[in-house]
């Protein structure tokens, strides 16, 4: 790798944590092909990316930016999982570690808040931003459902009692 390509390097990681909400460090340990393709899709699908990036170059990246604390996290084969939802990466990494004994998880950060394992996996288990603004969105509507069905109510009630009416006098 020559300088052009370790500034560009270092340029698109900068640009990664300014636009990210979480950071979370992994150690890879001899996963296969197959093992980082199915986490890389899982992570795309999630809304949230995976990066094997040197460690030097991380560093460097991380300068002047909220994530700076994690340079203590960056030895060894790492890698970086990074979302704008601040529960996507931390899922995901999450899940996958929970069913491949090669991956682990280091750590991480969110902003400028330091995260261990323990607090990655607490992370993940927050529900998503998606979940939220769902549960949310039912919150506003279930009074409007509950005021229909109050304002029709009597009007059905007297369709059945009609209706009671005329059953009984055809009987």
């Amino acid at each position: 790798m020559d300088r052009a390509q370790k500034a560009e390097a270092v340029a698109e990681l900068k640009q990664t944590f300014n636009e990210t909400a979480v950071v979370v460090i992994t150690r890879n340990l001899g996963l296969t092909v197959a093992q980082s393709t199915d986490l890389r899709i899982r992570m795309r699908d999630a809304g949230a990316r995976f990066k094997v990036a040197k460690n030097t170059l991380t560093l460097i990246a991380v300068e002047g930016t909220t994530y700076a604390p994690i340079g203590d996290m960056l030895t060894g084969p790492t890698a970086l999982a990074t979302s704008a939802d601040p529960v996507a990466a931390a899922k995901v990494a999450v899940d996958f570690a929970k069913t491949n004994d090669r991956f682990e998880i280091v750590g991480g950060a969110m902003g400028d808040t330091l995260l261990d394992v323990n607090g990655v996996r607490a992370l993940a288990e927050l529900p998503s931003l998606d979940q939220l603004r769902a549960t949310i969105i039912g919150l506003v509507q279930a009074p409007a459902t509950k005021i229909a069905r109050t304002v029709s109510e009597p009007g059905a009630m007297l369709a059945r009692v009609f209706g009671a009416y005329a059953a009984k006098e055809d009987a």
